[in-house]
């Protein structure tokens, strides 16, 4: 499911670009060779890897309306400067669909990241689905639509200033916050799913959430940024790090030991098979990849099989 298509595309060579941006940061002076450590509860360590400190934001719920056998609230919070807009999808009557996801009364919950340029109403196509399967779902309109532009946000971590892209990660973690003081919902059941760009901060979400169950990552890809910078031959540590702090490649590691799931379509016309392939190759056990055969790019019908087993094992 995704929106404008030319800029989707892109991923098609997102290797060449991130090498392109890489030289391109060299070439604009970005050498600042200091540890880059900004104030207000964020950092990046020596070896690229994000980390947060996490408060519980403040929220505001409006409703809950009827949407056939769910129900629909929106969801408004406070996040690194910025009013969040969620929709917050709970199955109706709680756990009843699927009996075997339920604990104590309480279902699991899932933080849903849709692609660039789709807004949560548009994916709330997969978010009945997941109802139907019994999860709770809080899908965010994410900054930028979930776009992102590396070389801009490189340009304010030199700078000592919070990318955006690292926002976008808090997003998810604060999102995560809210639904564990849901009373339906089980704090100790808390999934991280996304496609295609909410794929990618949906596994770097995941990672620094050591009490998530696991992340689904439908249609998506890490950027491969190891072997970018050692083919641009690049030696500069702060750009390093940078890179690596947006690929999700380099959080592979951090997520087990809980389930990493990988749904990816052999014909998927925007992130070539190939590339999901190379990031589940770097990820660790337990680990999973379903390939479907449908000619679109993000979530369609033929995946929901695999989603419905994957799920099951981070949630039971």
């Amino acid at each position: 499911m995704m929106g404008n298509w030319g800029r989707m595309a892109n991923y098609r060579i997102i290797a060449a670009l991130l090498i392109t941006g890489i030289i391109i940061a060299l070439l604009m002076g970005s050498l600042n060779s200091g540890n880059i450590t900004a104030i207000n509860g964020w950092t990046v360590t020596d070896d690229g890897l994000l980390a947060y400190v996490v408060s519980m934001p403040q929220y505001n719920l409006t409703g809950p309306i009827n949407d056939g056998n769910n129900t629909l609230s929106s969801v408004q919070f406070q996040s690194r400067g910025m009013q969040m807009e969620g929709l917050l999808r709970i199955p109706m009557p709680a756990g009843t669909v699927q009996n075997s996801t339920t604990k104590a009364g309480r279902i699991p919950g899932i933080v849903l990241l849709p692609g660039a340029t789709v807004t949560k109403e548009r994916e709330q196509g997969l978010a009945k689905y997941l109802a139907d399967l019994g999860y709770a779902t809080l899908t965010l309109d994410q900054r930028n639509l979930g776009a992102a532009d590396a070389r801009s946000d490189m340009q304010l971590f030199m700078e000592a200033k919070e990318p955006t892209e690292h926002k976008m990660v808090y997003d998810a973690l604060a999102a995560a916050k809210i639904l564990r003081v849901q009373p339906v919902i089980d704090p100790d059941r808390i999934i991280y799913a996304g496609e295609s760009n909410g794929g990618r901060f949906a596994i770097i979400a995941c990672a620094l959430d050591a009490k998530s169950q696991g992340v689904l990552a439908i249609s998506t890809s890490g950027y491969g940024t190891d072997a970018a910078v050692a083919k641009a031959r690049l030696t500069d540590k702060d750009t390093i790090r940078f890179y690596r702090s947006i690929d999700p490649d380099t959080y592979l590691a951090k997520i087990t030991p809980r389930p990493f799931a990988m749904i990816h379509s052999s014909n998927d016309p925007v992130i070539p098979y190939q590339l999901a392939e190379r990031t589940y190759t770097l990820a660790s056990q337990p680990k999973s990849f379903d390939t479907v055969g449908c000619t679109k790019h993000g979530y369609c019908t033929d995946m929901k099989a695999d989603i419905e087993k994957r799920l099951l094992t981070m949630a039971t």
